[in-house]
């Protein structure tokens, strides 16, 4: 894969920034590559690395019955073996097929589990919260998760690692201290149809391939239907900004349509990109 979207070992400025030379006066539209072999043997060595720097022998990865945290698993199998290890934590408007599909992978791969039901939190947040709404609840699953594998790192000194694509951080697509909270992740440069590609090479499990992708915040709930477009029509055009344009703010919309994009697709995708640019930084701290 191109060096333009893996620079694993390098820190990157707060933005979208992939290449080093800006691309604002092309006027054809970029090929966004896909995964090689090279591709697993760089998120491999990243796991590796990156683990040992921060001096961890074990991985504990949230496993939802989903693409991204399938591949992510058995990315990280394959670097620990049996130190890494997964956990599935369903809740009250989890698909009974998530879980189903979540010990599937780890049964047929061999990968260490533990089940780790969030229903009862789940319930006593309904039951305080009465009128808390499906997004509400979603975002209340998905931090106490996130307790759950923290709590799991510091009794097993096992690093979290993140499953949160490409796709989802740029477009905001996800739950500040949620599923985008991590140690580490490997997939986070990787677009939604980019992992779909490396999920056929590790021979992810079909049922989880084909199934809708979803966030799983209720029965029948996924990602296209919430967006509006499909990620065959979004990724193209989150590659294209992220090879243009540093930061959120910089985004020209004339330019993509210009450049062939659909212009509804253009509108909300951008306006998606910069609402929620402010998911990739860090806090803010007030320097004295």
């Amino acid at each position: 894969m191109a060096k333009a979207v893996l620079k694993s070992q390098r820190v990157k400025p707060v933005g979208y920034l992939q290449k080093d030379i800006y691309l604002e006066k092309e006027t054809q539209q970029t090929t966004m590559p896909s995964p090689t072999h090279d591709t697993f043997h760089q998120l491999s060595t990243f796991l590796q690395e990156q683990s040992t720097q921060r001096g961890f022998k074990r991985v504990v990865v949230g496993l939802s019955g989903g693409l991204d945290s399938a591949v992510v698993a058995l990315l990280c199998h394959g670097v620990f073996k049996q130190n890494c290890h997964a956990l599935i934590m369903p809740a009250l408007t989890s698909n009974p097929q998530s879980q189903d599909h979540a010990l599937l992978l780890c049964k047929r791969f061999n990968i260490p589990f533990s089940l780790a039901p969030i229903q009862d939190h789940h319930q006593l947040f309904k039951h305080n919260h009465p009128q808390a709404n499906l997004t509400r609840q979603g975002n209340f699953c998905a931090r106490m998760r996130m307790i759950c594998l923290y709590d799991y790192s510091l009794a097993h000194q096992a690093l979290v690692v993140g499953t949160s694509n490409k796709s989802e951080r740029m477009l905001g697509y996800g739950t500040i201290f949620g599923d985008l909270a991590c140690a580490i992740n490997p997939i986070g440069d990787l677009f939604k149809t980019q992992v779909y590609e490396l999920a056929r090479m590790l021979e992810v499990p079909q049922e989880i391939l084909e199934k809708k992708p979803s966030a799983d915040f209720y029965i029948g709930q996924s990602d296209e239907a919430d967006l509006g477009f499909s990620y065959a029509q979004i990724d193209p055009l989150l590659f294209e900004i992220s090879q243009r344009w540093a930061h959120a703010d910089q985004i020209d919309c004339a330019l993509l349509v210009q450049l062939g994009y659909d212009p509804l697709l253009v509108a909300k995708m951008v306006g998606r990109v910069q609402h929620n640019a402010f998911k990739l930084e860090p806090p803010l701290i007030c320097v004295l």
